[in-house]
């Protein structure tokens, strides 16, 4: 049984044509989940409503405004404590190098030029390495291998693909 229309009609109190009022009458003689329904409407909509306290307005604006300085200090004392931490550690990690350039350039440049070697070096070692692993690897493995593998990363492209497009062509709420 739908109760999407009837349930919306009932919450939402709106003004019901001839034809939708005949409809939820049939509906509610019906339905005991929708009947309840209309009943505990009625009921909250016949009990007395209480005014707030006199001054409730000014005494939550009041506790609101404490509430938004008090989450900016811990904003504020969050973020400090994050860049001091931040910074220290990179201090701490640079240490060494910074006390090696202030005892003495000599030592400074041989360092640099060490490191620049190093990764010169490396990067052509990774370069061969993984040269001579796609002159070898293809000969291991079979064709149909290779079509599986391509297939597959075909897929998840397109799996990727399509996820992107679907988050992106439906705009998300932000929750306030």
């Amino acid at each position: 049984m739908n109760h999407r229309p009837f349930e919306d009609w009932l919450l939402n109190e709106q003004r019901l044509t001839p034809a939708e009022k005949r409809d939820l009458d049939e509906h509610l003689r019906s339905c005991k989940v929708c009947a309840a329904l209309a009943e505990t409407g009625l009921e909250l909509r016949s009990v007395r409503k209480v005014s707030p306290a006199p001054g409730f307005t000014a005494r939550f604006q009041q506790r609101l405004a404490a509430q938004r300085i008090a989450e900016r200090r811990r904003k504020l004392w969050g973020l400090i404590v994050f860049l001091v931490g931040g910074l220290g550690l990179l201090l701490w990690l640079t240490l060494p190098i910074l006390l090696a350039l202030i005892n003495s350039p000599g030592q400074w440049i041989t360092v640099l030029i060490s490191y620049f070697l190093f990764v010169v070096t490396s990067f052509e070692t990774m370069t061969d390495v993984l040269l001579v692993f796609l002159r070898v690897v293809p000969g291991f493995i079979p064709s149909y291998i290779w079509m599986v593998l391509v297939s597959a990363l075909a897929g998840l492209g397109l799996l990727w693909t399509i996820s992107i497009w679907r988050f992106s062509r439906f705009p998300r709420i932000s929750q306030q």
